[in-house]
């Protein structure tokens, strides 16, 4: 490939770029298809001054009404944080509710052109809806297992359900994740048991469930499918994460493990034409 047909190929994916026909990710690969090392570096501390001027610039260009909006935005955020706990109940409700929504909405609004920022936005706001949760159980008492396992499940649940439908299979994951912590919470609360196949038995058919919802569901969404079968697989070992955390019985602990990991490991080898068409 010539020179000037190669320039003439970067200069177009610039104009993608500036344009945003393509996202940010596909025009930095294409460059690195194209263009030199050198010249790509180059580009890149262009394309970083360009940014920093352009920031420079709308400060300076910024209108008093732009300004007096930034800075009450500003100071409406620091009001809300310092004086929350003096808030009315429903208040504090409707404010992590305003703010968890304002996040989401922006991770969705990102997605196509960042995924990246998209994903944090999201993240961040799954995060203020726990953590403002439990903030305000704490601020009225409400210390209770009861209060704070029902949380934590109406979080996981809503986790799940925005996951699949946000197709964020790292966030559906994390909420099966939390429910699998919350379940062997409650067992150790409602539990006495010491006997290690009595744990098995806790945990071993809640594993069979989530493999078989993983072939059922494989037909409409293999993605989905693939999030439970990783659950099921931890599921699979989490009886003897249970003994070692919260029993503390460490008795023949490796031995089990062992046999499970041999036991997992047959059964994956036996039955991989199934399980591979399932996630693939």
């Amino acid at each position: 490939m010539n020179d000037e047909r190669k320039a003439t190929i970067i200069r177009e994916i610039d104009h993608w770029r500036r344009s945003k026909l393509l996202p940010d990710q596909y025009c930095d690969f294409l460059l690195n298809l194209y263009a030199d090392p050198d010249d790509h570096a180059e580009n890149s501390r262009h394309a970083s001054g360009a940014v920093v001027g352009k920031a420079v610039a709308a400060v300076q260009n910024a209108t008093g009404k732009q300004w007096l909006l930034t800075f009450g935005t500003f100071t409406l955020i620091s009001f809300v944080v310092l004086y929350f706990s003096r808030f009315h109940p429903a208040l504090q409700i409707a404010v992590v509710l305003i703010a968890v929504i304002a996040f989401l909405r922006t991770g969705m609004k990102l997605k196509r052109r960042n995924e990246a920022a998209s994903l944090t936005f999201t993240s961040i706001g799954m995060l203020v809806l726990l953590g403002g949760g439990l903030h305000m159980l704490e601020l009225h008492g409400l210390t209770d297992w009861g209060y704070r396992s029902g949380l934590l499940g109406g979080c996981a649940l809503f986790w799940v359900v925005y996951g699949i439908r946000a197709k964020i299979h790292s966030l559906h994951l994390c909420g099966w994740l939390v429910m699998l912590l919350l379940y062997g919470w409650l067992l150790s609360r409602f539990t006495d048991t010491t006997q290690w196949f009595e744990v098995q038995l806790f945990w071993i058919p809640l594993a069979i469930l989530f493999g078989w919802s993983s072939w059922f569901f494989h037909r409409w969404t293999k993605p989905v499918s693939a999030v439970l079968f990783v659950t099921c697989a931890l599921a699979w070992f989490m009886p003897e994460l249970y003994t070692a955390v919260v029993l503390k019985y460490t008795v023949w602990l490796q031995l089990q493990l062992l046999v499970k990991i041999a036991i997992g490991g047959g059964l994956l080898f036996a039955l991989r034409k199934q399980w591979m068409v399932w996630v693939a």
